[in-house]
């Protein structure tokens, strides 16, 4: 039996590595606006890496649960053309829209999981293309504007497996039998600020708090850092530690760029070796 429709939902929040130079962001708003006219786009950020899929989860996770119930529209799709799906994900309070790259699946499984997953096979709610490069316009944005106008899931295509899904491919840190805590650069923010993928209680479960100094390890090079609560906490060309808006560690320098000073980038490792441990 099909699905009912549901309530329409007013928000579409939009995600992708298309940049604004080109026409292609409002290009997709216009699509989705002349399927549903009052809707209201939310505008994520468009300055994601291109092709960067890694860059694109991160963001994405990061953002999710700070966005408005209804559609978030996902796209950096290195791979539009092949054979990889266009699909849907209903979640508790709503649904994601997006290639299946692993773009999606940090921000699935941060709001609770997939309920349902379709693959965006319907040609009714698609656009005639004239080619398989912009299924941004012509298949993703279609499917996130039905969604909002209550369009069940079920009608823009086949339901697959909710397992299937391709898993994100966000780096995992890992601790050493001596303490050393190891990890690498998640992201670097405009103001050169460099947050790793290690947390808090990682430090904690040495008994280490704020105002605790320790050993920071960058590729080959060592030196010290100290554990602050806010940048302003930073002396001068001091590199520092905070625990970011997201709960997770950063390096950091009070009004200077961490990123341009150590030469740190994406995928730099980084370890944190606490005092006693051999490292």
């Amino acid at each position: 039996m099909p699905d009912q429709s549901a309530e329409p939902l007013s928000f579409v929040s939009f995600l992708s590595d298309y940049g604004l130079r080109d026409e292609f962001v409002g290009v997709c708003k216009g699509v989705m606006l002349g399927i549903a006219p009052e809707l209201t786009v939310v505008d994520v950020t468009h300055d994601v890496p291109p092709f960067d899929v890694r860059a694109g989860a991160l963001t994405l996770s990061r953002s999710v649960q700070y966005l408005p119930a209804g559609v978030v529209l996902a796209i950096v799709d290195p791979g539009v053309g092949t054979a990889r799906r266009c699909v849907a994900v209903e979640v508790e309070n709503g649904f994601l829209v997006g290639p299946d790259n692993g773009l999606l699946a940090p921000a699935v499984a941060m709001l609770g999981g997939p309920q349902r997953v379709v693959a965006l096979t319907s040609e009714d709610h698609r656009l005639d293309a004239p080619s398989e490069t912009f299924a941004g316009r012509d298949v993703m944005a279609p499917a996130a504007a039905y969604l909002a106008t209550g369009t069940p899931i079920t009608d823009l295509g086949d339901i697959v497996d909710a397992a299937s899904l391709v898993p994100g491919m966000l780096p995992l840190p890992s601790e050493s039998d001596d303490g050393a805590l190891s990890g690498e650069v998640l992201w670097v923010d405009r103001f050169g600020n460099c947050q790793l993928n290690l947390d808090a209680d990682m430090l904690r479960a040495h008994d280490l708090g704020p105002g605790a100094g320790f050993e920071v390890r960058i590729g080959d090079s060592g030196g010290s850092v100290r554990w602050v609560e806010t940048f302003a906490d930073a002396k001068p060309s001091e590199l520092v530690v905070l625990v970011d808006s997201y709960g997770l560690l950063t390096l950091a320098l009070d009004r200077q760029s961490a990123a341009e000073r150590h030469h740190l980038r994406v995928g730099t490792a980084v370890s944190l070796v606490p005092p006693g441990s051999a490292g």
